[in-house]
């Protein structure tokens, strides 16, 4: 039987069916799907969103010490956070097959930089799956564990943005069960300590042999006989432009691309006149093709910045026949199309927080969600975004630099929670003249409203805890702690202003539920009072989609308004209204 599914729905049902009983991760594009999909089978796959892709990591890797077959999920900047058990991990091994999958972001839809997940299986000495389509997807997920059990290492399934919500057909299989083993003590293979972890990193060394033996006979390298005019590596969702662009060609596709199969590449450069290799983002492959001595082209050709896409490709095959083709040429622009800026949604509450801060002269240190919108005109209401965390450790150095304007820095919730909390306490314990924002709107809402700790409630569906940001932050030393409402403007400029002239740390926690994912509305929608309008543009200046303007005298889209009452605020002359019957009396 076969069904449509996209990259994540696989990944999921490869999991199931080869008996995967834990499950953890961090909601992240283009990885978030994953678990979610694999929560529908939580009758037999415990699944769980925690706090972030280290800790995920961390409990993943402790279900499959105790021969449970585990799998945690992230995308790539969240290996980032997890690299620190990663490179131990791969030291101790595992009993149950562990399996980290990973969504890189090439052409960064939805991430603050493109990064090649391909590195870090070098850099921790353990093998990389990387499928090219849903179909795949499932297949390399299965086998990753078998790989995990089979050598006792940890493996990386490595997805992108295009394999993760591309659909294809899925071959479906039962699920077997893996009954678990139980946890057995043994000291010298757990615990790294050094006298023990020495004799483990020769044991990294004889098993990365081992796993380049098994790469060389593994059905995932194959080769593709064509002409023998020119011969093309590929992995990944590169090999489905390669056959697109290059329909004659012979082609090595990689599936398990690392460790590399030395043998397999020498053998097919020698059978090709000229030899081509085609990845996304770094030169990875190509890099250690030249260092077997073989000639090839690659990044001279192949840009590694962004996407390919056959139509990039397309560009690389004209130049290598001579042809100088501008990339511009390929795709007519649609030049008539009005641009579509990334905005806040209507009804935000993070835009009441923006222009509460517009009436101070600070620096905004800003982390990752969705109020890093504000950075976009015409809020312009931040300064900074490194990454998650980075809101609050980031205004703490710009405040003991020596800067004389006082700092923000905003963060959200589920990012609070994430990586939030260590920078808070750094923030209290060396006494640093900042206020922190914490934007919470009850959800994870820019992955697609996952839970968090905060929210009370489980992937699995059930109740729990919902820790307090409040006293976690009064418990990180933080003596004054407030919460307002961002819908009121002037309480919330008030509650800044307060804690701005104050000495030392502050936490002002903005609280209101993110209306999309409520599914609520907030009011009847407004009017503009045109009588009354004096085309100020101070409504237009907080970045509302439901407000449109010609002419620069704004209207309000009746379809869109939720009724937030922001606009109403900004607004110095009583133009905005609630209905045009309460206009014709305010004129009257």
């Amino acid at each position: 039987m076969q069904e449509l599914m996209s990259g994540n729905e696989a990944i999921a049902r490869g999991a199931w069916e080869a008996g995967a009983a834990f499950a953890s991760g961090y909601p992240g594009t283009p990885s978030t799907e994953i678990l979610e999909n694999a929560v529908q089978r939580k009758e037999d796959l415990y699944c769980e969103w925690a706090p972030n892709e280290k800790v995920a990591f961390e409990a993943a890797a402790g279900a499959a010490l105790a021969g449970v077959r585990s799998f945690c999920t992230m995308k790539h900047v969240g290996l980032n956070v997890a690299a620190d058990p990663l490179m131990t991990l791969a030291y101790i091994g595992a009993v149950g097959g562990f399996v980290v999958v990973v969504a890189d972001d090439p052409g960064m839809h939805s991430s603050q930089n493109e990064q090649d997940t391909r590195q870090y299986a070098r850099f921790a000495k353990i093998p990389l799956l990387e499928p090219a389509d849903a179909g795949e997807a499932k297949e390399f997920m299965i086998l990753s564990f078998e790989i995990s059990e089979k050598f006792q290492t940890p493996v990386i399934l490595r997805s992108t943005t295009r394999i993760s919500h591309a659909r294809s057909l899925v071959t479906l299989g039962e699920r077997v069960e893996r009954p678990p083993a139980g946890f057995v003590k043994d000291p010298p293979r757990f615990v790294p300590i050094p006298a023990w972890g020495r004799k483990m990193r020769v044991k990294v060394e004889a098993r990365l042999r081992e796993l380049r033996t098994a790469a060389e006979l593994s059905p995932l390298n194959r080769f593709e006989d064509g002409s023998p005019e020119l011969g093309i590596v590929a992995c990944g969702i590169a090999y489905q432009y390669v056959k697109e662009a290059f329909p004659e060609a012979s082609v090595l596709k990689l599936g398990w691309s690392y460790p590399f199969p030395d043998a397999l590449i020498r053998e097919f450069a020698s059978k090709v006149k000229r030899l081509l290799i085609v990845e996304e983002l770094d030169d990875f492959v190509e890099e250690h093709v030249r260092s077997l001595g073989i000639s090839c082209d690659g990044r001279d050709l192949v840009p590694g910045i962004g996407e390919l896409s056959p139509e990039r490709l397309s560009i690389v095959r004209a130049r290598m026949e001579g042809e100088d083709i501008d990339a511009a040429t390929m795709v007519a622009e649609a030049i008539d199309l009005p641009g579509r800026p990334p905005v806040l949604c209507p009804g935000c509450p993070h835009r009441g927080v923006f222009a509460a801060l517009g009436r101070f002269d600070v620096i905004v240190a800003g982390d990752i969600g969705c109020y890093s919108l504000g950075v976009m005109p015409p809020l312009n209401r931040m300064d900074t975004i490194l990454c998650m965390g980075g809101g609050v450790s980031v205004a703490h150095g710009i405040a003991k630099s020596g800067e004389k304007r006082k700092v923000v820095g905003m963060v959200g919730d589920s990012t609070f929670f994430h990586s939030g909390i260590t920078g808070l306490l750094d923030v209290a314990v060396n006494r640093s003249d900042v206020v922190i924002c914490v934007t919470d709107n009850r959800t994870t809402a820019m992955t697609g409203h996952q839970d968090h700790p905060g929210t009370g409630r489980t992937l699995m569906g059930g109740d729990t805890v919902a820790v307090s940001i409040e006293e976690m932050a009064r418990s990180c030393g933080i003596n004054r702690v407030r919460t307002v409402c961002p819908y009121d403007i002037e309480a919330t400029a008030g509650a800044f202003g307060e804690e701005l002239e104050a000495p030392g740390p502050s936490v002002i926690v903005s609280r209101a539920p993110c209306p999309l994912a409520r599914k609520m509305t907030l009011g009847k929608p407004l009017k503009v009072a045109t009588g009354k309008c004096r085309k100020c543009g101070a409504c237009i200046r907080i970045g509302c989609p439901a407000i449109e303007a010609a002419d620069r005298r704004p209207s309000i889209n009746a379809d869109a308004c939720v009724g937030c009452k922001i606009c109403q605020q900004m607004c110095k002359f009583d133009a905005i209204l609630l209905d045009a019957g309460e206009e014709e009396r305010a004129l009257t």
